[in-house]
């Protein structure tokens, strides 16, 4: 056996096991789904659950539409575009957040807090000053602090310097920082802005130079509400955050993942053929969602290795561009990470486990995308982009085990991959909960009320909320 050959049988080896069930574990009824448009311009996005009133709360553009989570009616739309546009919504004990971006993105951006019960403004301060381009809010455990994740894009980003690879950008003439706002919810006040300016960093394939600073994306809270950790899509990173002191300790970079391994295969051709290979390219993990529980009184992550390049694209390049031939030249790849002979995709098609430390507990591998093809629903013109893109991610747990479901942006039909992760070391792949009709799942809510669990999915294209009741049908120890 060829040296290279032994050192993949070995990295296979080596990799984090997915058991395949066996016998079906959970059963998805769908309830209903609503379509959204009684309201020009109001799009389905980010969707949470309130218990109070047994209400779904949908966050699209211009406001918030609030279901009746039984029977799935509009019950009342929010008209939020006198702050600017809505980018995301989370309930806690009554109150419901709104993260509004201004006008001028560049500019801060408020957060609007609502009753769940009257759908008016709260009573007292209801209005609060964050930072730029708030693009993610999440409760603390408890209730009693919001963090509210700052993307802070800047309108244009930094130029190309020099002609050669990989690319650096400079620094954009107004880049406000990226951030973490935290709302203290008993006064109603901001009590601190975590930024990650001269934050240490360790790991690996830390992405910079790309003419932006860190931005972060969302956020997922620990147990205890101690520490918050937040995914830096664009900069290939995970920034911990210590709730005691409000301050970013580390920002740690993820590495990439290799493509050339069994079991990570991809389809690198818009073809109109589905058919996978092992390649000479790595994936950049850029995760999105991201989502924390508790295995034997350990915190893990899961996150939705989707993948970003910037809104201008112009920190990437078809693989050719770097010397690939044929199937991989027209893959799209990060410009500044990439050079001839050693390729760097964004995105791992994948989702993800990992410790506190960042360290790589589970990857589903190609999973996702094979999966994907198997029911038919896999869309083969993202073949050269990301594949089918994962994005959101949400937990739930019944009867002793916890479940990831992990939303998939770019398939035919909206699809929801679901894992068992209750112990990270041994995750097993359950099923995938596809839609006819619905299609780009971009936010999810998981949730249980009076006995029953319920998941929540809001699809961004077909402008769908979907309401399914899962049931538990097998008993595992």
């Amino acid at each position: 056996m060829k040296k290279t050959a032994i050192v993949m049988a070995i990295a296979a080896a080596l990799l984090p096991t997915t058991l395949l069930a066996a016998n079906p574990e959970l059963s998805f009824n769908k309830l209903w789904t609503y379509k959204h448009g009684a309201t020009p311009g109001q799009v389905s996005e980010i969707p949470a659950f309130d218990q109070r009133t047994n209400t779904l709360w949908v966050a699209g553009v211009i406001g918030i539409d609030v279901l009746d989570a039984l029977s799935g009616e509009l019950l009342e739309h929010i008209d939020t575009t006198a702050y600017g546009s809505v980018n995301s919504v989370a309930v806690k004990h009554g109150v419901a957040a709104f993260a509004v971006e201004s006008a001028n993105r560049t500019e801060p951006g408020v957060v609007l807090l609502y009753d769940t019960r009257t759908r008016a403004p709260s009573q007292g301060t209801n209005v609060i000053q964050v930072g730029s381009l708030p693009d993610m809010l999440a409760f603390t455990p408890d209730g009693s602090r919001l963090l509210v994740a700052n993307e802070a894009t800047p309108s244009l980003y930094g130029t190309r310097q020099g002609t050669s690879v990989p690319y650096v950008f400079a620094v954009p003439a107004v880049d406000p920082a990226g951030s973490v706002s935290i709302i203290d919810m008993t006064t109603r006040s901001l009590t601190a802005t975590a930024t990650l300016s001269g934050v240490p960093t360790s790991g690996s394939k830390l992405r910079r130079d790309t003419g932006m600073d860190f931005e972060p994306e969302y956020i997922a809270v620990n147990e205890d509400g101690t520490k918050a950790y937040v995914t830096l899509q664009e900069a290939n990173s995970l920034g911990a955050l210590d709730l005691t002191t409000n301050q970013f300790t580390r920002v740690i970079g993820l590495g990439a993942k290799d493509f050339g391994l069994p079991g990570n295969q991809i389809d690198a051709l818009n073809d109109g053929v589905v058919s996978f290979i092992s390649a000479p390219i790595k994936g950049l993990y850029m995760p999105d969602g991201i989502a924390a529980y508790t295995w034997k009184g350990k915190t893990y992550l899961v996150m939705a290795n989707e993948g970003d390049f910037r809104e201008d694209d112009k920190d990437r390049e078809a693989a050719g561009k770097f010397g690939a031939t044929a199937p991989l030249d027209k893959l799209r790849v990060s410009a500044t990470d990439s050079s001839p002979g050693d390729l760097h995709a964004a995105g791992a098609r994948s989702f993800s486990i990992r410790d506190e430390e960042g360290k790589l507990v589970y990857d589903s591998g190609d999973i996702l995308d094979k999966k994907a093809a198997e029911l038919g629903i896999y869309d083969d013109g993202r073949s050269r982009d990301k594949g089918v893109e994962p994005e959101g991610v949400a937990l739930l747990d019944i009867a002793g085990r916890t479940y990831a479901f992990i939303g998939l942006e770019r398939t035919t039909k909206s699809a929801v991959a679901v894992f068992d992760v209750t112990n990270p070391y041994r995750t097993s792949y359950v099923d995938m909960i596809v839609t006819d009709g619905d299609v780009s799942p971009e936010g999810l809510s998981a949730f249980h009320f009076r006995g029953h669990f319920y998941l929540a999915i809001a699809n961004e294209v077909s402008n769908t909320t979907t309401l399914y009741r899962i049931e538990r049908l097998i008993n595992r120890k």
